[in-house]
């Protein structure tokens, strides 16, 4: 794994979910694999579980980490190529990559989608750049379009759940009062479809995520339908791609609430947080015994820290010529 920026990374998901449960039983078991090493994470968008579960990521296996917050701390930078900066951008992603990449061993961004422009996002502008330009390892914290690093985390959290080895997921659009990106939609739908189970997307008409997300997933505008026999819940808000970036509906129908938990085979309810209680999900469920999102918050400490681990053990065996 050279960089870690989506699920086309990730050649063996089996292998990386078994390092993830080997992690779990012992976080502090590889504390050697870091030492000497570091990771810059720059962020240009606020965040609560990602940056504080990469610093401790880092530093269960031993290495430095640094926070780079880019919009108080840094300069502001340019990611296209070939324009005329004589704007508010003060340094070019070229300069600034190979800067932070000659300081550091690993690098890790979080950027959002800005939702007003489909291509723009969709070509991952930021992220590419990055990847472009810095001369060491790349991990996605979170881009316009895909959030690996909590899918990684979701999937390891089913994982100890589940009771059958093809569970029925059903991802549920709910309500928001503003509009967010498709990123952690997306990357939950390809990495549980990679995982092999049994998915079903269910959101209001307008909502449709791109085909290549969709992907072989059940498509069901009846919320109530999905839910039937359903093992897992995820809820996630995202704004419309074919009205990009737009806010559709905020119908409080699509609430997660008990009356509709009630129609799964006992489910679990899982959420990435931050989430909008009585709006998104129901008390009543978020604090259910079968809510998994604060497991889920802890996963994230594991799914960074399972990639960092990847990486630095390539490095070594690359190292000794393996």
């Amino acid at each position: 794994m050279k960089s870690f920026l989506s699920i086309e990374d990730v050649s063996d998901l089996d292998q990386l979910l078994k390092t993830a449960a080997d992690l779990k039983k012992d976080p502090l078991k590889f504390r050697y694999l870091g030492k000497n090493r570091s990771v810059c994470l720059i962020f240009l968008n606020p965040s609560l579980r990602t940056r504080l579960s990469s610093e401790r990521a880092a530093a269960n296996l031993g290495m430095d980490a640094v926070f780079l917050d880019i919009g108080g701390q840094g300069w502001k930078l340019e990611f296209a190529d070939g324009v005329v900066m004589n704007a508010d951008k003060a340094e070019h992603i070229r300069e600034a990559a190979a800067v932070i990449g000659s300081y550091y061993d690993y690098v890790g961004i979080r950027a959002f989608a800005e939702l007003e422009d489909f291509e723009k996002d969709y070509s991952e502008e930021i992220l590419t750049a990055l990847h472009k330009y810095c001369p060491v390892p790349v991990i996605n914290l979170e881009s316009s379009t895909a959030h690996p690093l909590q899918a990684l985390a979701d999937l390891i959290t089913i994982e100890k759940h589940k009771k059958t080895a093809k569970p029925r997921v059903v991802l549920t659009w709910a309500p928001h009062p503003k509009a967010l990106p498709q990123a952690v939609a997306n990357s939950f739908s390809r990495w549980t479809q990679r995982a092999g189970y049994d998915l079903v997307i269910t959101h209001p008409k307008g909502y449709e995520l791109t085909g290549k997300v969709n992907g072989n997933a059940k498509i069901e505008y009846d919320q109530k339908k999905a839910f039937e026999n359903a093992d897992f819940i995820y809820a996630k808000n995202w704004s419309s791609v074919s009205s990009y970036g737009q806010v559709l509906s905020q119908d409080p129908s699509w609430m997660i609430d008990e009356a509709k938990m009630n129609h799964t085979n006992n489910a679990y309810f899982m959420h990435c947080l931050p989430v909008r209680r009585n709006m998104i999900v129901s008390d009543q469920v978020i604090d259910n015994k079968n809510s998994l999102v604060i497991e889920q918050a802890k996963n994230r400490v594991v799914s960074m820290q399972t990639v960092l681990r990847t990486m630095l053990e390539q490095k070594d065996e690359e190292s000794e010529g393996y």
